[in-house]
């Protein structure tokens, strides 16, 4: 269940507002130029990056619901270095369908989402992330940033208002946008 500050229910019922996470995955890896774009890994500053977001997820109480990954290596490496920031809880699904750069597709695999699912993550690709957050969002303080630029291993945050199934154009704020270099440094 999500636990993220912010995340309140709708005024009047215990039903609370849906988010939904977009994390673009980390910076991968172009040292083997025969690798096909799925198999690409993560780069060591992709590896460091997802650290970062780690580390923000725990520290923000981020626990999603339901957690959808591209089948792309650099995508489910992404997921494992970020995981351990997620909880327990979370379904995960590792999907052929998320290995998109279409944000009509991400969009029609969002629809599907169970009613009542109160946050969901997706760690996909762009262009499809960003054309996806654009689209949906009918502002945010965040908007314009995210416009220019969607960096690897950035997570947006959007509230919705409506249902999932009815995901379309201007149903979200998108409240907030973290990317790496934004966070304090770990070891």
């Amino acid at each position: 269940m999500e636990r993220s500050p912010g995340h309140r229910p709708t005024p009047g019922t215990e039903t609370p507002i849906p988010r939904l996470y977009l994390l673009r995955h980390g910076k991968s890896s172009w040292d083997d130029p025969a690798l096909a774009d799925h198999d690409r890994p993560l780069a060591p500053r992709g590896r460091r990056a997802a650290k970062l977001i780690r580390n923000h997820l725990r520290e923000a109480g981020i626990r999603p619901e339901l957690v959808l990954c591209s089948t792309a290596t650099r995508a489910r490496e992404t997921l494992e270095r970020v995981g351990p920031g997620l909880g327990d809880d979370a379904e995960v699904r590792i999907d052929a369908a998320l290995y998109t750069f279409s944000a009509t597709d991400l969009l029609k695999e969002l629809r599907t989402v169970r009613a009542g699912r109160a946050s969901a993550l997706v760690i996909g690709h762009n262009p499809a992330l960003q054309e996806l957050a654009l689209h949906v969002a009918r502002g945010g303080t965040h908007l314009e940033a995210l416009a220019r630029k969607y960096p690897t291993a950035a997570l947006a945050t959007l509230e919705l208002s409506c249902e999932w199934a009815e995901l379309g154009p201007r149903t979200a704020s998108l409240v907030s946008l973290v990317r790496p270099k934004d966070l304090p440094k770990t070891d």
